[in-house]
């Protein structure tokens, strides 16, 4: 039957359009999932401590020395530049608050958890990513075994814990490099540097450093397990899942890192303010 003139064409609809626009949702439903079971199931026994260990000695030893490489570097370039600008301002006796507290606040858990999900988290992730595909987990949960419980809950743990031990590391690692960059290279003065330091430090900083590098332990963990867990198209998919991981993870904790910061900020007076 020939078509009536001047009436337009009907199109079909794209069949997978709705589900294509929803799938980022959906996978962020997923990781939200995966991150509330792994809560409640690190309180179920039997607690794997061996699988803990393990995995802790492995994320230790693999970023450990690149923390500490990593750390001098980082202290000495805002030791330099903070010396540079008080110089310039005529503050020179607050160079040592000023860069320690940069330090310990912002450099040491932005490293530590750059080194989680890089070393780590991408080690984790290639890990559950094989297991999955040789179809060990589905072997475990028919076994009646949880996945989760059995393999997630003890590596996320362990970067947790990781990244607490590694932000305090960093942060001496960190400082030390700082004082001996301005005090030679910029001709300060030590005594000046530290009491810069006891003058605007105060303990909620420290505390801070310390919950940030928890939570994005946790982060790196979760999103490692998830893509993990989660891969597409047999080994060349476990790969993309561990580019993913890494890129999404790096992604989640500078948002996150800004909003604690900014809460912090908000609720934590300054020294003497």
């Amino acid at each position: 039957m020939p078509e009536r003139p001047g009436l337009p064409r009907s199109s079909p609809r794209p069949s997978g359009a709705p589900s294509k626009a929803l799938a980022p949702l959906r996978q962020a439903g997923q990781l939200f999932a995966l991150a509330l079971r792994v809560v409640r199931d690190t309180f179920r026994r039997p607690f794997q401590f061996r699988e803990f260990v393990e995995q802790f000695w492995f994320i230790a030893s693999v970023t450990i020395l690149p923390a500490a490489l990593v750390s001098i570097p980082f202290g000495a370039v805002i030791a330099l530049q903070v010396g540079s600008l008080t110089q310039q301002l005529g503050a020179q006796s607050f160079t040592g608050g000023a860069s320690v507290l940069a330090v310990i606040q912002q450099a040491s858990p932005l490293i530590v958890a750059l080194l989680i999900a890089g070393a780590g988290g991408s080690a984790i992730c290639a890990d559950l990513g094989s297991r999955k595909i040789r179809e060990e987990l589905d072997a475990m949960t028919v076994m009646g075994v949880s996945p989760v419980q059995r393999l997630v809950v003890p590596r996320v743990l362990a970067a947790m814990f990781v990244s607490i031990l590694l932000n305090g590391m960093v942060s001496v690692v960190g400082t030390l490099g700082g004082y001996f960059f301005n005090v030679i290279l910029q001709h300060g003065t030590p005594g000046a540097y530290l009491q810069s330091f006891s003058a605007l430090a105060q303990l909620p900083d420290l505390y801070i450093s310390e919950l940030k590098a928890l939570i994005f332990g946790f982060i790196a963990g979760i999103v490692a397990a998830y893509r993990g867990l989660n891969p597409r198209g047999g080994p060349k998919g476990v790969g993309d899942a561990v580019n993913q991981s890494v890129v999404i993870t790096f992604i989640l904790l500078f948002f996150v890192n800004m909003v604690m910061t900014g809460i912090y900020l908000q609720i934590v007076p300054p020294k003497g303010g």
